[in-house]
């Protein structure tokens, strides 16, 4: 059987119809809900840790991120340095590795480019890897230098600050060439995904792992999505401030319109994957896994941006669908407690692989479509310099100091 597994970076649980609604209002996404009705659904997933990068290391290995070892983890070539943003550790094998050494054909496509920085290792063990570059901040391109105009409609006065406008102004630098819709990153993720498929047709086995950065910000999407949300004129606004919401309500409506956009957006392309698929006959022997890493709050709570303290649903709460090509689970909701790394475990159990070591990972397939007893009790949630605990009635979130607790 192949394996596919589809990860989105701020998708919210609730942008998808199939799982309900964001309180500004509903969200197209025709496909992800066709999906959903072929899938079993799983309502109760969370991550492991947070954000891009500690989500993606737990689920590339089933192994815990969290509690960090170290608190403020730093490496040459990358600006970031949140707990547990760091390379694969050595001594932990991923899923590509142990799945390749056991006769699968592994791929990875992605423009996360997080993953790529130099210092980091998540494409090991692929046979395959795409990088398709330019996302947000990375230094693709260093001119054209935009103009003060384009800067000015992207990002209004409004909300300018020189932080933002060096993000903005290094977005539409990568973005100089941009003409179809086609040529936008999403578009062009599943575009390539969908290529693979079509060029790997002859394994006897595979292992894909699709991975799209939209609908992270900067929320740059054609205006035809925008509109089917907000039909008025005007400069767009496409950059999360995190910080509580210090924009008018009209930019605030524009900047949740450009949000859902690029999720309706990014559901159009991954039908083009979908429908790929479904030509090439890959519907009869394909488990296909989708989820994503976290949301994202757009005025939720006064608050625009991620955080880990206070954590809320918005953020915290993610999709996990997965389809079985023997329509195994088909029309079932479960509301099993599961993370990330519990895919992981999935992923092997499915692929009839052994880890070389003990995961953290434990594999819910069978008690979510026997309802059978839940395999986790509770999660716990590492972020920054807080953490969230999260059982059957109670959501628990405080600084890892223990003040500030929230309950």
């Amino acid at each position: 059987m192949n394996i596919i597994l589809v990860v989105y970076d701020s998708l919210r649980k609730d942008c998808m119809g199939c799982y309900g609604s964001p309180p500004w209002w509903e969200v197209k996404t025709p496909h992800f809900d066709a999906l959903a009705e072929e899938s079993l659904v799983m309502t109760r997933a969370y991550p492991e840790s947070l954000p891009t990068l500690p989500m993606r290391r737990a689920l590339y290995t089933g192994k815990r991120v969290y509690p960090f070892v170290n608190a403020n983890f730093r490496l040459k070539g990358d600006f970031v340095g949140a707990p547990g943003w760091g390379p694969i550790p050595e001594d932990q094998d991923t899923l590509a590795e142990l799945l390749s050494k056991n006769g699968y054909r592994t791929g990875l496509i992605a423009d996360v480019y997080h993953m790529f920085k130099p210092s980091k290792n998540f494409w090991r063990g692929f046979d395959q890897w795409m990088f398709l570059r330019g996302q947000e901040t990375d230094k693709y391109r260093s001119g054209p230098e935009p103009t003060q105009e384009e800067i000015d409609y992207w990002l209004p006065k409004e909300v300018q600050n020189p932080g933002r406008i060096n993000f903005i102004r290094q977005c539409l630098k990568n973005m100089h060439d941009r003409v179809r819709e086609e040529d936008y990153f999403n578009a062009r993720v599943l575009i390539e995904a969908a290529r693979w498929l079509e060029q790997n047709q002859d394994a006897e086995k595979f292992f894909l792992v699709v991975e799209s950065f939209d609908p992270h910000e900067p929320w740059f999407v054609p205006e035809h999505y925008r509109r089917m949300y907000d039909d008025s004129d005007g400069p767009e606004q496409v950059v999360s401030g995190y910080s509580t919401v210090n924009m008018s309500e009209e930019l605030l409506r524009r900047t949740q319109a450009n949000y859902s956009g690029l999720v309706t957006m990014c559901d159009r392309w991954f039908g083009h994957f979908y429908e790929t698929m479904r030509s090439l006959g890959m519907l009869d022997n394909t488990l296909l896994i989708f989820t994503t890493d976290h949301g994202h709050s757009i005025g939720d709570f006064g608050y625009i941006g991620k955080r880990g303290y206070p954590s809320t649903p918005e953020v915290h709460d993610v999709p996990i669908l997965i389809r079985h090509p023997e329509g195994i689970g088909v029309g079932k909701r479960s509301n099993l407690i599961v993370q990330h790394t519990d895919i992981s475990a999935l992923v092997l159990e499915m692929a009839g692989v052994e880890p070389n070591s003990p995961i953290d990972g434990i594999s819910f397939w069978k008690a979510a479509v026997e309802d059978g007893a839940p395999t986790r009790d509770h999660v716990t949630i590492g972020w920054g310099s807080a953490m969230t605990v999260i059982d059957e009635n109670w959501w628990l979130n405080c600084k890892i100091n223990g003040r500030g607790v929230f309950l």
